[in-house]
């Protein structure tokens, strides 16, 4: 409950404090944008959880209005492992310097479990479902520089297996540094809190990406490294690099 009433206090004293204009959207209609890589470690979305596996990850955004559909698939080669987000997005504020943003989420986790039969171990991929929302608050200082927080609840719909998660972001995100004419570098520092079921850690997650104007390749790394934790499974340090290709479209209304 906690995390709740810090990311909506935190989104309600910035709208209130905003004084931009709304974004003019009118020409746009829709938008669909994406990404596809490779990686040596399969991150979540919370960067505590990894494949530990070299994976394929897919992000997709088809965005109309304020309404957007954002498939997000983690999956390891063979895709006996890795997970498949379905969000549905909402814009609530947009304004020049602020955004607000609300979203919820089917997910399907495909997880090995070992089991014993006639006195034989062997493995199988099992299926877990989750259902999960967020509310996300954006603060943009300067043209390429913004803070925000991301609140995000996850349940479990089975008996077993994790059942309640709350994570708590605060990053900021510095785009467009430019190291030559045609590169450029967006860091995104992070730290978090995470609670799932009671066991608790605390965060810190960096990433960067590497972009050239001239290629639709970019090339990613993120870290993660443990300040507290007795989340089982916790892993002190982790850290991935990934290879993307990206896209963007957008359709704007004929006159």
């Amino acid at each position: 409950m906690r995390f709740i009433v810090l990311s909506l206090s935190l989104s309600l004293v910035v709208s209130r404090s905003t004084l931009g204009q709304v974004l003019d959207t009118t020409q746009v209609t829709s938008t669909f944008s994406g990404s596809v890589g490779i990686t040596n470690n399969g991150f979540s979305i919370v960067p505590t959880f990894s494949l530990n596996s070299p994976a394929v990850i897919t992000n997709l955004f088809f965005r109309k209005k304020r309404f957007s559909f954002d498939p997000d698939i983690r999956l390891v080669p063979d895709a006996r492992k890795g997970n498949m987000l379905f969000w549905f997005r909402y814009y609530l504020v947009e304004r020049q310097k602020f955004t607000l943003r609300v979203g919820a989420h089917p997910a399907f986790s495909f997880v090995r479990r070992t089991l014993v039969d006639n006195g034989q171990s062997r493995e199988l991929t099992e299926l877990l479902r989750f259902a999960a929302f967020e509310v996300v608050p954006t603060y943009r200082i300067k043209p390429n520089w913004s803070i925000g927080a991301v609140y995000l609840n996850g349940n479990g719909l089975q008996p077993y297996g994790p059942q309640h998660t709350n994570v708590l972001f605060l990053n900021t995100s510095l785009s467009n540094i430019r190291l030559s004419n045609q590169t450029r570098l967006h860091l995104i520092p992070t730290v978090f809190i995470l609670n799932v079921d009671g066991n608790s850690g605390s965060y810190f997650s960096g990433t960067a990406i590497l972009s050239r104007k001239d290629l639709p390749f970019t090339l990613q790394s993120t870290i993660n490294q443990t300040f507290t934790s007795d989340i089982p499974g916790n892993q002190n340090f982790m850290w991935n690099v990934l290879l993307a290709y990206t896209f963007n479209k957008k359709f704007k209304r004929v006159p």
